[in-house]
């Protein structure tokens, strides 16, 4: 979902999003669409705020009940208008879904040496050890021995499932407002924004924030394009650099899409790094190409090249015969 569509389209699109993940979202998202009041409400906040994903966690911040019928967020957006707006403009979507790992790592293991990973839109840093979890793709295999917790992708095609952990030597990280493992507000809101019948997805960012805690990576307030530069370098000096990002670059207006797209093309055709994008099936067009990704499926690419599809939260991947996908993208697969 693009934050800068139109805000009818947006939660349509939302609702076909959470449809078999969250009936509450999707009945929330589909009754904003019929709301007339509700959306005048949406249509006085600044577009990046309008999001849906913002918006109901506001909401429950502020007491909506969930799961609950749309009656409870609507009571809540229109009755508790200043301090819902509040929250909507002080706090923001920063996930950190680990369990996006399952569908990165296997990405990872086509990188060869030692890593040193730079995340873009890092939040509070939750995605940057790969090497601290264990591993299943049913039906095609898994992998152990970190001695952390097991995340799990429902895989097809022929996904190559690494042999080892990756080995990172160094990681890092980049967002406009870094969140602190040890701040038990900035975690209290994390959970919040875990989808409301999610209890397992709730388990695991709290297992996830304990796997963090017990080396807290350094995650650099301000832009990506002002500290992508110096990031790199420092990495350069550990290992292979490998910048990679989920769910984020859709936060960026579209020039900011396009810079993105064509400073990261560039990197990595100087062999300064590689570069793992995990990012909704509009977000970056030049990576894309014309392939059909289903509602739901997020684009994971190496260098610029999509290798497989990947449920938004990590739950599946899908992977992609190369073959159908040499015409697609930038940059080189080694």
């Amino acid at each position: 979902m693009l934050v800068h569509d139109d805000v009818i389209a947006a939660y349509r699109d939302f609702a076909a999003y959470a449809a078999g993940d969250s009936p509450c979202f999707e009945e929330w998202a589909l009754g904003v669409v019929d709301d007339d009041e509700v959306l005048a409400w949406l249509g006085t906040l600044p577009a990046m705020k309008r999001q849906p994903n913002l918006v109901f966690a506001a909401a429950r911040w502020h007491g909506a009940p969930a799961p609950g019928p749309y009656a409870g967020l609507r009571s809540v957006l229109l009755g508790q208008e200043a301090a819902v707006r509040s929250t909507v403009m002080t706090r923001a979507t920063q996930t950190n879904e680990v369990g996006r790992l399952a569908a990165l790592t296997p990405v990872l293991g086509l990188v060869e040496g030692q890593l040193a990973l730079i995340e873009v839109g890092a939040s509070a840093g939750l995605c940057l050890f790969p090497d601290r979890y264990d591993y299943d793709w049913p039906p095609l295999g898994g992998l152990r021995g970190s001695g952390g917790p097991v995340l799990r992708a429902d895989a097809t095609g022929a996904l190559p499932v690494p042999a080892g952990h990756p080995v990172v030597a160094w990681r890092g990280g980049v967002d406009l407002n870094p969140l602190d493992v040890a701040d038990p507000d900035a975690m209290a809101w994390l959970e919040n924004l875990v989808w409301p019948e999610q209890d397992e997805r709730r388990e695991r960012l709290r297992a996830a924030v304990g796997v963090a805690a017990q080396d807290p990576p350094a995650v650099v307030r301000g832009d990506l394009f002002d500290h992508l530069p110096d990031l790199l370098e420092e990495a350069a000096a550990h290992g292979t650099p490998v910048v990679m990002h989920s769910a984020v670059i859709a936060y960026l207006e579209e020039p900011g899409r396009r810079r993105f797209h064509e400073l990261m093309t560039g990197l990595v055709e100087a062999g300064r790094c590689r570069w793992i994008s995990n990012e909704g099936r509009r977000v970056l067009p030049g990576v894309t190409g014309d392939l059909e990704v289903p509602s739901g499926r997020f684009v994971t690419a190496l260098d610029g090249r999509p290798v497989a599809l990947s449920h938004g939260h990590g739950h599946a991947v899908d992977w992609l015969d190369r073959s159908s996908v040499l015409s697609v993208g930038t940059g080189t697969l080694s």
